[in-house]
């Protein structure tokens, strides 16, 4: 109930993780989520701040927001969040960001919780559902790519 996609990205993890890290340009990124703002008054991204994400699933819907929390937040080197239901943790979505022939190798992955609801809704919808992930984390990073090489402004 996980899985990565890993993209190079010509510019330094500082630069593309301030990208990743910034939800509320989420919707330029993210095929599902097209839009994001920060929670009790939070400003930006750190340990323990809370946003939520507008999400449409599949890109087509159902539409709702999912809130999240930021459980890892090191500049340059790794952003993760879990998308939660109340104090109940659902999915983990993580970038991790290494320096390589001077730019920078994304890691975008996720990993379900292992709960009984997880575990019979990938037992039945699992093989679709991870495709859709894999699809939709290989456009995030090509997108964030875009951004960061210049090829459009941020």
């Amino acid at each position: 109930m996980r899985d990565a996609v890993s993209l190079w990205i010509d510019a330094p993890p500082l630069g593309v993780w301030a990208l990743v890290s910034d939800v509320t340009k989420i919707g330029r990124f993210s095929p599902e989520t097209f839009e994001a703002e920060w929670l009790d008054d939070a400003t930006g991204p750190a340990v323990g701040v809370r946003f939520r994400g507008h999400v449409k699933r599949n890109g087509k819907g159902p539409v709702y927001w999912s809130t999240c929390r930021i459980v890892a937040c090191e500049p340059g080197r790794e952003f993760a969040f879990v998308v939660g239901v109340g104090d109940t943790s659902l999915n983990t979505w993580r970038y991790r960001f290494e320096p390589k022939d001077g730019g920078t190798t994304v890691t975008e992955s996720y990993e379900l919780a292992d709960r009984r609801g997880t575990r019979i809704y990938w037992t039945l919808v699992g093989r679709w559902r991870g495709r859709t992930n894999r699809a939709g984390m290989r456009t995030t990073l090509e997108r964030i790519k875009a951004v960061a090489e210049g090829s459009r402004p941020a």
